[in-house]
């Protein structure tokens, strides 16, 4: 039975951040056995921080619950910005370019957040993802810009609002059954494996049953 683990994510959020050590130990500990994927879900003004120091305060907030020995840099931050498509284009755009892993994201987010560099412009946010996908610059960033690539980031944000949850990471996990579990703004590894091991189960014992019983009757 098939089961695939969504990440609906916005590049530039800290708490997106602060879950990457479970999507790695879930993408590492479920290897060949689980599919997952990530998908781009923009922040809107609503879910965005009204200044720099509103800013600093939930890195505080969020670096005391992750127990973090550092705290986040807020000097990316632009009070003027109602959404940060840049980075969030420029690590889309990098799919077409066959970087459907962490890597390229993962730099941008690193960029922002711990160096403060300003990926909410585009050159910058392209060449952040240039590196760290060794791509042409100018090819990522025309890709970034693109009609096509914003409106992939647009309707992955429209699922993400479809599934009338508010909070990023939101982690969904679905089988080819019919189930789903999920998780809205949850970032420690425990609650998910948890799930995912039970969906396995069943996937298991689906497996058995069908091997003893074949394809259900048509009538």
């Amino acid at each position: 039975m098939a089961i695939t683990v969504t990440d609906y994510l916005d590049v530039i959020s800290s708490w997106c951040f602060w879950s990457e050590p479970a999507w790695a130990e879930l993408k590492k500990r479920y290897d060949g056995r689980v599919e997952f994927q990530w998908k781009i879900a923009l922040m809107d003004p609503s879910g965005l921080p009204t200044s720099r120091e509103q800013e600093q305060w939930f890195y505080r907030r969020s670096g005391m619950m992750m127990r973090s020995p550092f705290m986040l840099d807020t000097d990316w931050y632009d009070p003027s910005l109602p959404e940060w498509l840049a980075p969030n284009c420029v690590a889309e755009a990098a799919k077409h370019f066959g970087f459907t892993d962490d890597r390229v994201r993962l730099a941008l987010a690193y960029a922002a957040l711990r160096e403060g560099r300003k990926i909410g412009a585009w050159d910058v946010a392209a060449q952040i993802g240039a590196e760290a996908g060794r791509i042409d610059a100018g090819k990522l960033l025309d890709r970034a810009r693109s009609a096509e690539v914003e409106e992939r980031v647009r309707a992955s944000t429209a699922e993400f609002h479809a599934l009338q949850i508010s909070q990023r990471p939101a982690f969904v996990i679905n089988t080819e059954i019919g189930d789903r579990a999920i998780f809205s703004g949850v970032v420690k590894l425990e609650p998910l494996t948890a799930t995912i091991d039970s969906m396995l189960d069943d996937a298991i014992a689906y497996a058995a049953h069908k091997a003893h019983f074949g394809e259900p009757p048509t009538k």
